[in-house]
């Protein structure tokens, strides 16, 4: 529990919806974004590190969480210090690159395009880190697994992307 205190009080309503958010607006990007694209995804060429696809539901929704505990742990202390900080603002548009991504890949097929994104995204959400640790190391900690899995994602990109053209 000690995890989801900020200086030792926990606001359920906003935990919840820090949460929320990044999963279900992953969940349905990613179910839009990859409706009837999963069948020519399949039919590409992969690189040799590439995991089962029923790794990527799982790892994701495990990334949403975290990033959503990390950020709701920053709202609370920027909320406490009243000082303006880019966290929040480079939080959003990470997310918003995140889910942009998706679409990139899968349902519209421009994998140069989103290998170009992701590496924008990686710089984001590097960034966001980044800013996270200066307000809570926790936070900071917290985006150290998504920046990880963001810079496989990376390498899986390119490699498809390579070996596709």
């Amino acid at each position: 529990m000690e995890l989801l205190q900020v200086n030792g009080r926990i606001n359920k309503k906003k935990l919840a919806l820090s949460i929320l958010i990044p999963v279900v607006g992953g969940s349905i990007t990613g179910w839009i974004a990859n409706k009837n694209a999963q069948e020519k995804y399949k039919k590409l060429k992969q690189p040799s590190f590439s995991p089962p696809g029923a790794v990527f539901p799982i790892v994701w929704t495990t990334l949403y969480a975290t990033m959503g505990i990390a950020k709701y742990r920053v709202d609370q202390k920027v909320k406490d210090m009243r000082t303006d900080t880019p966290a929040i603002p480079l939080y959003d548009l990470q997310l918003g690159l995140n889910f942009l991504w998706s679409f990139l890949f899968f349902r519209w097929g421009l994998r140069g395009t989103a290998l170009v994104e992701i590496s924008l995204m990686l710089a984001s959400i590097a960034l966001t880190a980044y800013e996270f640790q200066k307000l809570d190391n926790t936070a900071g900690v917290l985006m150290m697994p998504y920046v990880g899995w963001v810079t496989f994602a990376l390498g899986l990109n390119y490699s498809v992307w390579k070996l596709n053209k």
